[in-house]
């Protein structure tokens, strides 16, 4: 079983910036595609940002390019989301999930392939 925990999120003023942090328990963390998603009220959830495994690299939806940066630190087995200039349409419960076994690198966006999810953080752009 694969642990997930999520961490630096918080309310913070438009145009302001927020790094979130995922660690893994994945002994196998560098392989493994991995994503942030997010979920507002009343939406469903989106994805934000994607890295691939195997520093192959990664994905933005066009409407996250610019603001967000996703990076891992393979030795600490974390996942990063750098977030800027942000707006309250940002406002949301972001998560961190994985997908543990072999996927295309097309495939390391979709939802249904991520099959390790954390409790996720809440971020609030007022």
């Amino acid at each position: 079983q694969v642990q997930l925990v999520e961490s630096g999120g918080g309310t913070v003023q438009a145009g302001g910036s927020l790094r979130l942090s995922c660690a893994s328990s994945e002994p196998a963390f560098s392989r493994r595609c991995m994503g942030w998603f997010r979920q507002a009220p009343g939406k469903e959830r989106e994805v934000v940002a994607t890295f691939y495994g195997g520093g192959s690299g990664t994905y933005y939806p066009d409407s996250m390019k610019g603001r967000f940066t996703v990076s891992r630190d393979n030795a600490k087995t974390t996942l990063y989301l750098q977030m800027s200039n942000l707006k309250p349409e940002d406002t949301a419960m972001y998560y961190c999930a994985l997908h543990r076994g072999i996927v295309a690198w097309g495939q390391c966006r979709e939802r249904a392939v991520f099959d390790y999810w954390g409790q996720g953080t809440q971020v609030t752009v007022s």
